[in-house]
């Protein structure tokens, strides 16, 4: 099935992945690679893994959640199974079919196929999750704003964000004055292009956004939104809580 993203098509090979895993259906790992990386394999077993095999960010962010939940970019479902199993109302939502067809035969009571930036602002959370590097969904730096935005449309008063992402500033070469070599490809160097692979099939190229805590801060700022340091994790990855 192709799928609409940001304006172009995509195969939705992710989610073929997780859907072939939970039924079954002779699983491969997928292939990714960024414009400054070499392609990796990544066991889609991971995407199913319970709470004890979670990063601590994660479970952090797990334990912090309150009241009704959505949880954006769900994936294969593994944090609303948890917090549904908390006894919390959560709402899963992906833009990909298959990602929402896997949530479903796992047993995620309410999970949607839509973008974020499509649901209903009468909609109100006391919690919003954006996990597994959860800025990526912005995609370039001049997007944080449309999105904050509409985050911030979907809070209660008292409600928070928790949102994890890594400044990957590491990943690039530093010079003899301990300064950085840092190709332009955009605006910022956490913009990247993503490519996977599946089964011998390549989906379309995709832009994903890996975000400073201090760029991510800022943008908070500027909407009027508190952003404070939750966690730091082992590989300059950490979790942000953001509130109004």
């Amino acid at each position: 099935m192709w799928l609409q993203k940001n304006n172009y098509m995509f195969k939705d090979l992710f989610g073929k992945a997780m859907l072939d895993y939970v039924q079954n259906n002779q699983p491969e790992n997928l292939i990714t690679e960024t414009n400054i990386s070499e392609a990796d394999e990544m066991d889609v077993s991971y995407l199913f893994r319970s709470f004890k095999d979670m990063p601590k960010l994660e479970q952090k962010a797990l334990k912090l959640a309150k009241g009704s939940v959505l949880d954006v970019g769900c994936g294969a479902g593994s944090h609303a199974l948890y917090l549904q199993e908390k006894g919390l109302n959560v709402l899963a939502i992906d833009i990909s079919a298959n990602a929402v067809e896997t949530c479903k035969i796992r047993g995620v009571e309410n999970a949607m196929q839509i973008d974020i930036l499509q649901v209903d602002e009468s909609e109100k959370f006391d919690t919003i999750l954006l996990l597994m590097n959860g800025t990526g969904i912005f995609g370039r730096l001049k997007n944080i704003d449309q999105y904050l935005s509409k985050l911030k449309s979907l809070l209660t008063d008292n409600g928070q964000i928790l949102i994890d992402s890594s400044d990957i500033i590491y990943m690039f070469d530093e010079d003899d004055d301990g300064g950085k070599w840092i190709p332009m490809y955009g605006d910022y160097y956490g913009e990247l292009t993503f490519n996977i692979s599946y089964k011998g099939e390549n989906e379309e190229p995709f832009n994903w956004l890996y975000l400073d805590f201090n760029t991510l801060q800022n943008a908070c700022i500027a909407q009027n939104l508190n952003c404070e340091l939750i966690l730091e994790g082992s590989n300059f990855d950490y979790l942000a809580r953001i509130t109004k």
